[in-house]
């Protein structure tokens, strides 16, 4: 089986490789994927220092053309693609190819804004003077992605660094090395200069913290773990450097008693079930007022009874498996907690076993919790879902807001009244009103507050507030 190496320097290099194991048949091997040195790491870190310069002075039309290649091409090998992430992940057929589509329009949107790079001229208030402010890149970014969205993550990062001028070292996930290849290899045969960017897979001790100990990356863009999180923004502190961090979530779905039963249950389950649970956005708290309670339970129970959890790649199925084996077991010790804090189990909660072996789990839903079991506050990551019963919409806004975190929040109500509100007082960066907490379009901000985020929002126009920096000019006349 062929070596998929890592791109250093313009040049493909390295033989000690990893299996790529596919989640929902663990006899498949998706490929073989070379695992970088901190030697590697720090190649790579040199040869993008050394293309900056340059690419920081590339014209706009250089990099609309190499970026909406890149695109295109994604979009082309859609089922391709979409295939290999639905192999490597575990996501659904269906849901892997969407996701390739959404990567494919990032790539389209950030061509276009290498056309609409603009700055301001304004008065001075000196007589005499010119005032020009302008954004400039960064410099070296150094781009950490997760296993969850194996290709619009690392879209969503590479596309806005290279469309404003920077550099990048990127170190994917090491359970998703496949997609992250073929974008680097696409962008790599698309024409950007040597040293542009850099794909160093591997492992996050040794590749990542190669990153982390580099004076010369100027900015890193992470998206992972809260604890992980938490050691980026301590290096880029010492290193003085700029970061922006996507960390945990445990978001709440908060249903009224004036709710449409039938789109509170697929907004629940949607956000709490699908893509396994797998998603930093997925709604793990299911917030019910006294009076719709036992009729929601009730409803979602019976939409659980009809969802298919099998292969990714098999038609009809729409929860695949779990990603590995250790998510697997963080998600089955959830379930053991929940049960001897006193939660009820509902439904779900089984290893449950298919055609091919894999790390299969059914829905978990509990009922009775409160929002002060682990459950309720630590994010498990798995199809693991708590409903927790409230007296009104106060006490709902109440326990919604009752977390370290602070990323989606959704809301099914028919009050327009309880709906405006709830946008304005919920406690996180996005807010979804009669739809699921996990969706979100690639051409807006994305971002939370309190635990779940640090620095400038991610995609869309903001991108720009982290991949650039500001400097102000003064001329005499």
């Amino acid at each position: 089986m062929t070596v998929h190496q890592n791109l250093i320097a313009g040049e493909w290099t390295g033989t000690n490789a990893a299996e790529n194991i596919n989640p929902s048949d663990t006899n498949e091997v998706v490929g073989l994927y070379a695992q970088a040195s901190a030697e590697d790491a720090k190649a790579a870190i040199a040869a993008a220092k050394a293309a900056f310069p340059a690419w920081s002075r590339s014209g706009i039309w250089e990099r609309h053309v190499i970026l909406k290649k890149a695109g295109d091409e994604i979009m082309a090998r859609k089922d391709e693609l979409g295939a290999l992430l639905a192999r490597e992940e575990g996501k659904t057929l269906p849901e892997a190819i969407g996701e390739t589509i959404r990567a494919s329009q990032i790539f389209e949107f950030f061509a276009g804004e290498a056309l609409r790079l603009a700055g301001e001229v304004v008065p001075s208030v000196r007589p005499n003077i010119g005032v020009e402010i302008t954004r400039e890149p960064l410099g070296v970014i150094g781009i950490i992605t997760p296993w969850n969205f194996p290709i619009a993550i690392p879209a969503w990062k590479i596309a806005p660094a290279l469309c404003y001028g920077n550099t990048v070292v990127f170190k994917p996930a090491d359970l998703v090395p496949g997609c992250s290849w073929a974008i680097a290899d696409i962008l790599h045969r698309a024409g950007l200069p040597k040293g542009v960017l850099n794909l160093v897979m591997g492992k996050g001790s040794v590749v990542g913290q190669a990153m982390l100990d580099s004076p010369d990356i100027a900015g890193i863009t992470f998206t992972g773990s809260t604890g992980t999180g938490r050691r980026v923004a301590s290096s880029s502190i010492e290193h003085n450097r700029k970061f922006q961090l996507e960390m945990g979530g445990k978001n709440p779905m908060v249903v009224l008693d004036d709710a449409d039963l039938t789109v509170a249950v697929e907004a629940a389950a949607n956000s709490g079930f699908f893509s396994t649970g797998q998603r930093c956005t997925a709604s793990s708290r299911l917030i019910v007022t006294e009076g719709i309670h036992d009729k929601f339970v009730a409803a979602l129970t019976e939409k659980l009874k009809t969802v298919v959890v099998d292969n990714a790649m098999k038609p009809g199925t729409h929860i695949g498996p779990v990603v590995d084996a250790r998510q697997l077991q963080t998600d089955t010790d959830y379930i053991k907690i929940g049960k001897e804090e006193g939660a009820k189990l509902a439904f779900g909660g089984e290893l449950i076993s298919r055609d091919t072996p894999g790390f299969y789990l059914q829905p978990t839903l509990f009922t009775e919790a409160t929002n002060q079991m682990r459950i309720s506050r630590e994010e498990i990551f798995g199809p693991v879902v708590s409903v927790i019963r409230v007296k009104d919409y106060e006490e709902a806004l109440a326990t919604a807001n009752d977390t370290p975190f602070g990323l989606s929040a959704g809301i099914a109500t028919t009050s327009l009244k309880h709906a405006t509100h709830f946008k304005r007082n919920s406690e996180v960066g996005m807010v979804m009103v009669n739809l699921p907490t996990a969706g979100v379009d690639f051409h807006v901000p994305f971002g939370g507050r309190k635990g779940s985020s640090y620095g400038p929002r991610e995609q869309g126009k903001y991108a720009a507030e982290f991949y650039t920096t500001v400097k102000t000019a003064y001329t005499l006349a």
